[in-house]
């Protein structure tokens, strides 16, 4: 089999082509643009590549994945977890873009084979929405606690407070109203209209916590199962334990999707409080 594993970065995809396990290439770099995109196709194909294998980079590898899918190469998008893990037992002692081109190459090759699904460009924009929502949240609190640090001394300035406190009347007009967007893109599409209406009706969820669970659930591919939909949240049980000795609580993994498990915290509190199918637990 002809492999190629790709590292991703924001401007620069670093790759390396594989068969039957050894390099047949040295490192080529392309740019991370639609242009970049273009020529590692042509390579790809030249070589009569079979399978890619990119490491997921927050969203800088999604239009070459776009741009792949379709073209007839398996694809697969490895999380960055276990690409490292990876690594780690292949004994690599340094990290460039170069070798983990490399390792992503020999992990297509060795490795259980997982497909990507290219997901529906509504269901992107929702996901692009939640999260760009979702920092103005955290930028927002940071501004509300800094401001409550200021307030707390009379040396701060006037004009200080006036400035942090603009900082968060700006937030909140940029998140209403980001929202109101995301509402119109959720109304547009009856598979998200259903889906609202199916998050609204469970107890703890709101407008505001069913568009970050939107944005992260739609994506994920539909096939998936409730022990899979756990996991990926990271809210599966982590154990610790070794001979007769050592047995820890155990605790959340935490190896998942932050933007989901942070989207469930509230609505968990919430159903906890004054659900009584969960309150107790």
């Amino acid at each position: 089999m002809i492999s190629a594993g790709i590292d991703v970065s924001a401007k620069q995809l670093e790759t390396v082509i594989n068969r039957n396990g050894t390099s047949i290439s040295t490192p080529i770099t392309f740019e991370n643009d639609a242009k970049g995109h273009q020529a590692i196709l042509k390579v790809l194909q030249k070589r009569k590549v079979q399978r890619v294998c990119v490491e997921a980079t927050g969203v800088y590898h999604l239009d070459l994945c776009v741009l792949l899918d379709g073209t007839g190469i398996e694809l697969m998008v490895l999380n960055p977890k276990a690409a490292k893990q990876y690594a780690d037992v292949m004994m690599k002692r340094s990290k460039t873009d170069g070798i983990d081109a490399t390792l992503l190459a020999g992990y297509a090759q060795h490795m259980p084979f997982s497909p990507w699904k290219k997901p529906n460009d509504a269901f992107l924009q929702v996901r692009a929405c939640a999260r760009r929502i979702e920092a103005l949240t955290k930028q927002r609190t940071q501004a509300k606690n800094q401001l409550h640090a200021l307030q707390a001394t009379d040396t701060t300035p006037s004009f200080i407070l006036e400035d942090v406190q603009l900082s968060i009347t700006q937030a909140d007009h940029q998140i209403d109203t980001l929202r109101k967007r995301t509402l119109q893109l959720i109304e547009a599409n009856e598979t998200m209209q259903q889906v609202l209406a199916l998050l609204l009706s469970v107890k703890g969820i709101a407008e505001a916590s069913a568009i970050q669970l939107m944005g992260e659930l739609l994506v994920l591919p539909e096939d998936m199962k409730a022990k899979q939909w756990v996991a990926m949240a990271g809210l599966d049980p982590k154990h610790h334990q070794s001979g007769s000795s050592i047995n820890k609580k155990a605790r959340i993994s935490k190896v998942g999707n932050r933007y989901l498990r942070q989207a469930l915290y509230m609505p968990a509190l919430s159903a906890a409080r004054h659900d009584k199918h969960v309150n107790g637990y």
